[in-house]
This record gives C-alpha cells, structure tokens and sequence, in this order.
C-alpha cells in the first residue's frame, strides 16, 4: 500500500506554464483523509515551495533545495549548508570555463556572479531576489543550495564532466533542464531528503510513489518501491523508473494521484 507520493516540480508536477493544476490541492487532502501523505520533492527552494502550495502548505511535506530543507508537518527535520571551502573550490573552478556562470542561494537570496542578463531562466531557475556579487559571501552566510548556468546548450554534458573530474569529492553535477548543472554536496541529495521524510512518518521505501523528470530525481526514484518516470523525462530517468507515465502537460501525476484515490473509493464501496 502506498502511504507517501512523492513529487518533482518542474516538468512533473506543475504544467506548462509552471503553474501547480488547480485540481492537485483538493487531491492532496483527499489522498492524506485515506492515509496518504504527499511530499513535494524540489530545486526549488522553502520558501517558493510555500507559495506555489499556500492552499494546503500545512498538509504535505517539503524536500527543498535538492535535498538541504526538510520539513514534515511544518517543523524543519533537516537542513544542510554547504561547505564555505567547498563552495570557494566551486567559484574557483566555474571561472575556469567563459561558458559557466555561477549561482548560489542562501534561505531567501540568489548571488549572482555575472550579470543577470547572462542568465536564462528555466525550470527551478527562476533567480529570486537576486544580488549581484563578486567573491564568495562570508562563512557566516549560510548557501544551502547553487547552479550553474552553461550558456552554449551543446557544452552542458562536457562541462558536468569537467566539473566532475575537477570537483568531484566534494560534489556530484546533476544536468537540470537545457542549460543548467545543479552540483549536489556530496551525500545530499533528494532522496536523503525524502528519507528523512519516510523516517519521521515510519514509512518504508516500497510504500512510496516518487514521480520525476530530470537527473537531480535519480537518487529518489532509484530508492523508492513504486518510481515513474514522465513522459517528457531524460533518457537516464526512463530507464531507471518502474514505470513512464504521460507528461506533465498531460497533468498525468494529478491522473495517477486520481486513480489512487478512485481505488480507494472502489474498495471501500466492496
């Protein structure tokens, strides 16, 4: 039986304009009446979590920030800050290649080490109260989350290997959308995320439905029992999901929360 979804945002859950269907707030709370949690799992940050789900923010769970924010029933169970020296590694070598242009988020700023419009935004990537800077900010800010902006979409996967290669014991470089490398510290990720999740509602991991587009949702959907992939997903994630169901324009997660709740429905009708 599932008791916990959990859900991406970008090119999962939200449509085409990167809006959350009307109709998933009402089947949140009807999925939780029959014992079924849900847990959005995001680049996104907390607090943009919180405003695309203000209806029902108090109902469901939160895995933000690809894993650095955790919160069950509204009380942080988990938050992870990058490492200062890491993330000095991390400038230090984006400036390396003209092509990469750094972010990094504290809980409610983007640091921005170019100007703006040497970004595009997509997906997660949309740059809240973004602050123009020129070295890495002090200890005492606290980064719990960066990307990395390629701007020649053709250069995207040379560059996470680069990245890799120079940076990789201190962080894995997962490609989200065309143009974005979301590094990851090493040993955080969504899916120590969601387990935390699962640990403060003792739920096991074949009793979790975890939907997901892009690379940075691998580590969830190779944990979970009941993985689908969407139809719009990377190649990567399709091969390793249980199951690909239709896209996120197609509001298929909402589809999938719907015949769950339908089945239940029917076997409390029986």
């Amino acid at each position: 039986m599932i008791k916990l979804i959990a859900s991406d945002m970008d090119g999962t859950l939200l449509d085409e304009n990167s809006k959350v269907p009307p109709e998933t707030y009402d089947l949140i709370l009807e999925l939780r009446d029959h014992g079924v949690y849900f847990a959005v799992s995001s680049g996104r940050r907390f607090d943009t979590l919180q405003e695309f789900f203000s209806p029902v923010v108090d109902k469901m769970d939160f895995v933000a920030s690809n894993g650095t924010q955790v919160y069950v029933d509204g009380v942080m169970v988990d938050r992870e800050v990058f490492s200062h020296a890491a993330v000095k590694r991390l400038e230090h070598t984006v400036r390396l290649f003209g092509c990469l242009h750094l972010v990094l988020y504290d809980r409610t700023r983007s640091f921005l080490y170019d100007d703006t419009d040497k970004y595009e935004r997509e997906i997660d990537k949309d740059l809240p109260n973004a602050e123009r800077v020129y070295e890495v900010p002090g200890p005492n800010i606290n980064i719990i989350k960066a990307s990395i902006f390629c701007d020649n979409e053709s250069y995207l996967m040379d560059m996470a290997y680069a990245l890799g290669r120079e940076l990789g014991s201190d962080f894995v470089f997962a490609p989200s959308g065309k143009k974005w490398i979301d590094p990851l510290p090493i040993g955080v990720n969504k899916a120590t995320g969601i387990k935390q999740v699962m640990a403060a509602r003792s739920i096991n991991a074949d009793e979790v439905m975890a939907f997901g587009d892009s690379m940075n949702d691998y580590e969830i959907l190779r944990l979970v029992g009941n993985s689908r992939a969407m139809g719009n997903a990377r190649y990567g994630i399709k091969q390793i999901a249980k199951q690909t169901i239709g896209t996120n324009v197609e509001h298929s997660v909402q589809k999938e929360m719907r015949a769950m709740l339908r089945s239940f429905k029917n076997q409390q009708a029986s």
